[in-house]
């Protein structure tokens, strides 16, 4: 073989060996392209779905606050299904008189007309007169007392000649508890007594309850903790069970009753 074909060989050969390498440099190189484009995409994959897992965090932190922001507006609604001795009455004189002639029981005219109640229309006007200048719901006074001295005619430790209608200063054990002049002076002590548990608010009349300083003021808002197995603190007027459920009971059978 001359020289010059060894030449021209040589030159077919490294062509070829180029080729070659060029071939094989080219799909190592597209090879770690495509690596690194799948590393990203995965990393991008890692932190799509880190997202996601933000939002259901998210949406279950704020799921939380509408469950909290749901069980105080049921703990709000609970308290405002109680019934509060403060504010306007939605029972007339008419309904307390008409309540009280439910029972079927004689009015005590004798005894209270010396107090200057003579008739039942009377005894529930003094009612509402002083529990409006209070602030007190008058049915609430008026069924209790109903409750406290089975509807006027006694037969506790207190008599009716004391004009003490419910059961104020009463402990048991035959302590007959306060005496008034007059009904209206009963009837005042009462409705005062039970603005001390109810409120805070200073008396808007001269205080004729003597034991209207013993009581924590504000203790008792509503009629049904005026039980102190129902008041959340212990506080109320009386230990008997359900005592302040029960007025209140009584106050819903009157409010059925005829308002005229």
């Amino acid at each position: 073989m001359d020289h010059k074909k060894q030449q021209s060989m040589r030159m077919v050969w490294l062509e070829i060996g180029l080729a070659v390498l060029l071939a094989i440099v080219l799909g190592v190189g597209g090879a770690w392209l495509t690596g690194r484009d799948t590393v990203q995409k995965e990393s991008k994959n890692e932190q799509n779905i880190g997202n996601q897992t933000n939002s259901v965090n998210t949406d279950a932190q704020t799921n939380d606050v509408q469950v909290d922001d749901t069980q105080t507006k049921e703990m709000a609604q609970e308290e405002t299904d109680q019934y509060p001795i403060m504010g306007g009455s939605p029972v007339t004189v008419a309904q307390m008189k008409a309540y009280f002639e439910t029972a079927n029981v004689p009015y005590p005219a004798e005894a209270l007309s010396k107090g200057g109640a003579d008739t039942i229309e009377t005894f529930c006007q003094i009612y509402y007169e002083e529990a409006a200048a209070e602030g007190v719901r008058p049915e609430v006074a008026f069924v209790q007392t109903m409750k406290e001295t089975n509807w006027l005619q006694y037969g506790g430790d207190a008599s009716i000649e004391q004009f003490n209608f419910a059961g104020l200063g009463t402990t048991g054990g035959g302590v007959p508890g306060n005496s008034y002049p007059d009904v209206r002076t009963g009837i005042r002590a009462q409705i005062q007594h039970l603005k001390a548990y109810a409120t805070t608010d200073v008396l808007a009349q001269e205080c004729v309850d003597d034991r209207y300083e013993y009581v924590t003021k504000g203790s008792a808002p509503y009629v049904e903790w005026l039980g102190q197995k129902e008041n959340p603190k212990g506080y109320g007027w009386a230990t008997d069970e359900n005592y302040g459920y029960s007025i209140v009971e009584m106050i819903r059978v009157m409010e059925q009753l005829p308002a005229k």
